[in-house]
């Protein structure tokens, strides 16, 4: 049965990771692939993340299942460090997952079960799998006006004017920080607004916080997302320990369900069922070592320091880019490289100078223009604004 397969898609950015592995140039620059990485070129083992491993090795008896849920104590710290106080614990159902791709997924399953007519209202443009898994769901998407290619910012008029055709029963997709792929954030006071529309709507927000602490700090990334689960009757948020722990290999995420009043027990249960269906019983190293993290003040305050070194070190990057584009162009008008926060930043050209940058510099970068900020360091800089204002972006 299996001659009927049909060849899939090729991923994009999995495409331009073996472009730039076979590129011989020894002057090659890889924006696409989106991992931190640190001035060498490395994605590093945080300090407390290794501190934690070698106690856990020390002490960890056993290897056997945890719930369907996860560690408890592995969901009630993602929790505080997502929510704070602003939501009592009692109102959040709670399930950790591989990663903040499988809390998408399961949060995608759990509406389609809900709902089957839900729509689900996407930025435009959006992380790249949002769309893949909806697809593949067989979900009704209605893309959202997000991204200004003019002013390489938020199109919040477009966007307000596009979630205000959401419904009860309609899912509207948000970034809780650091846009994934453009940057581009919301304000607090457009947060407000959104908040208002969904209100008037009675549509269901879900908000995807992947890199909490790359942008503005820990508690300053998760405002939005606090602020939403405050206001509204209910939502969903799935959250990624991947970049701001460093733990990619071990896939490590939690899927939040926030409700007030209603069978809690009915909400929690569900979420594990699907964890049953899926994968059974989700993977614990990575979580466990986010748990010790995260009760542990020392721990806490060393991965806080260095999520905070991260942080910094990709600003100092945007600025330093930017004044370099500026002094090379002539202008300011990339001056919104350094007001976008997070890993990526979209510049809004077209996917010819794209190709043109990496025939003629060996600049890898997504075709739609979205660059990988924690793969440059002070060297590679002008040589990214050199290929950029010699290819006329």
């Amino acid at each position: 049965m299996f001659e009927h397969l049909k060849a899939q898609k090729p991923d994009a950015i999995l495409t331009l990771m073996q472009m730039y592995r076979d590129d011989p140039r020894d002057q090659k620059v890889d924006l696409g692939v989106g991992v931190y990485k640190n001035a060498a070129g490395v994605t590093p083992v945080m300090r407390a993340i290794k501190a934690a491993e070698e106690r856990l090795w020390q002490t960890q008896e056993s290897k056997s299942y945890v719930g369907l849920a996860g560690d408890p104590a592995f969901n009630d710290a993602m929790i505080r460090l997502v929510l704070g106080d602003a939501v009592a614990r009692g109102d959040v159902s709670s399930v950790a997952t591989p990663g903040g791709t499988g809390a998408v997924r399961q949060a995608f399953e759990l509406i389609k079960m809900t709902n089957p007519d839900a729509r689900v209202f996407v930025s435009n443009p959006t992380w790249p799998n949002h769309l893949s898994i909806l697809d593949y769901l067989g979900m009704d998407m209605v893309p959202y006006r997000y991204f200004d290619t003019e002013t390489r910012g938020v199109d919040f008029d477009g966007m307000i004017a596009d979630i205000k055709g959401a419904r009860k029963g309609d899912v509207v997709l948000l970034h809780g920080c650091c846009h994934n792929p453009t940057g581009a954030n919301l304000t607090l006071p457009q947060w407000q607004e959104v908040i208002a529309v969904l209100l008037d709507t009675g549509a269901t927000p879900m908000i995807d916080i992947a890199y909490q602490g790359f942008g503005d700090g820990v508690e300053a990334d998760a405002a939005g997302t606090r602020a939403v689960a405050v206001a509204v009757p209910e939502c969903l948020i799935a959250a990624s320990c991947s970049k701001n722990f460093g733990i990619y290999r071990e896939r490590t995420g939690v899927l939040m369900l926030v409700a007030r009043g209603g069978d809690k027990a009915v909400r929690q249960g569900t979420l594990a069922f699907l964890n049953r269906q899926n994968y059974s019983f989700p993977p614990d190293h990575g979580a466990r070592l986010v748990t010790m993290i995260l009760e542990d003040d020392a721990l806490r305050t060393d991965w806080l320091a260095e999520l905070e070194e991260m942080r910094v070190g990709m600003l100092s990057l945007r600025e330093q880019l930017a004044k370099e584009l500026e002094q090379r162009s002539g202008s300011n008008r990339f001056g919104f490289i350094a007001e976008h926060r997070g890993m990526f930043s979209r510049l809004g050209t077209t996917p010819e100078l794209v190709q043109k940058m990496r025939e003629d510099h060996g600049i890898y970068m997504v075709g739609d223009s979205r660059m990988n900020i924690a793969g440059l360091n002070e060297a590679s800089v002008p040589v990214l604004a050199e290929a950029i204002v010699a290819a006329g972006v």
